[in-house]
């Protein structure tokens, strides 16, 4: 099998795991640093590479994002006209969808408050709630916001998806649009943000949209910082309209230890891991679709850049 060299930029993963999974695959993984002749690179894995990384692979055709998020891909002025993909691995969406129903359970099952009794050393009792009488909206239905909304609905919360355009999925109440939006903010106990990053989507969540949300309901992020006026949330948080709020991303990260989010006791903040890749399982994607980009067959998880996703 003949190697094909591709440059690795990341860090936050591990070299050697993706090396090794991706020598079975027949590609050769360096590290960007340690390449000597940048003309052999043919392909790229990467995660949110410093600015002017690309300009130095002259035969550049493929790069492979280390995530589902693309945004810092995305109109980048080092970047040639080639083919971006993202990971697109069944583990992904399940470890997503295993973190967004931990954080909706958490919320549904009162937790933060029988976290905040035990530490005042009190017995408090709230009775359970039926998954039922709980609606958990879903912002963003691409591959892991679908898996987590299938998910949810399968413990028996009733889900409500918003997207971009309108998908009709069993069991899901779906809506699209702007017009829309206001519409599942104010019926949702328990909002879920998992919209990609675009043009769009940036400040989609502003003071007003905050406003609409349901009183006392629970606001759990776990796409992009970026999409929430992060101001406005801790103002929601702290004057009660968001009771309780689950923050994987931020808009600037890692989260500045000077962030009044971090002292809150109705926000729980985790280091932006709700999902990740995983080599052994994703690795046979980049080998199928480097083998495709030699056969000049159409490539997997290609994204658009005009539209960020």
């Amino acid at each position: 099998m003949t190697s094909e060299v591709m440059a690795f930029y990341s860090a936050f993963d591990d070299f050697e795991t993706w090396r090794e999974a991706l020598s079975a695959e027949g590609i050769d993984l360096r590290q960007a640093d340690d390449i000597v002749d940048p003309g052999s690179v043919r392909h790229a894995l990467v995660w949110k590479p410093p600015h002017g990384f690309f300009a130095r692979y002259p035969n550049l055709g493929l790069v492979v994002n280390l995530g589902a998020g693309v945004d810092a891909l995305v109109g980048r002025d080092d970047l040639p006209d080639v083919p971006i993909t993202r990971l697109s691995d069944p583990k992904m969406a399940r470890m997503m969808a295993g973190y967004v129903l931990f954080a909706v359970t958490r919320h549904a099952r009162d937790i933060p408050t029988f976290e905040r009794a035990q530490r005042a050393h009190r017995w408090h009792y709230i009775h359970p709630r039926d998954p039922e009488t709980i609606t958990v909206g879903i912002l963003g239905l691409g591959e892991l916001g679908l898996t987590a909304a299938r998910e949810c609905a399968r413990q028996g919360y009733r889900v409500r998806g918003w997207s971009n355009t309108l998908k009709l999925v069993e069991g899901i109440e779906a809506s699209a649009g702007l017009a829309a939006l206001p519409d599942i903010l104010g019926a949702s106990d328990i909002l879920v943000c998992m919209l990609p990053q675009t043009p769009q989507t940036c400040g989609l969540l502003d003071v007003e949209r905050l406003a609409q949300m349901k009183p006392s309901a629970v606001f759990i992020n776990v796409s992009r910082g970026s999409i929430v006026d992060e101001r406005a949330l801790i103002a929601a948080l702290r004057s009660g309209h968001i009771a309780e709020a689950t923050l994987d991303v931020f808009a600037a990260e890692p989260l500045s230890p000077e962030s009044p989010l971090w002292a809150m006791d109705n926000v729980l903040i985790t280091p932006h891991l709700a999902s990740v890749a995983l080599p052994g399982s994703a690795a046979r994607q980049i080998g199928e679709n480097v083998r495709r980009l030699g056969a000049g067959q159409e490539l997997l998880s290609r994204i658009d850049p005009r539209r960020g996703y």
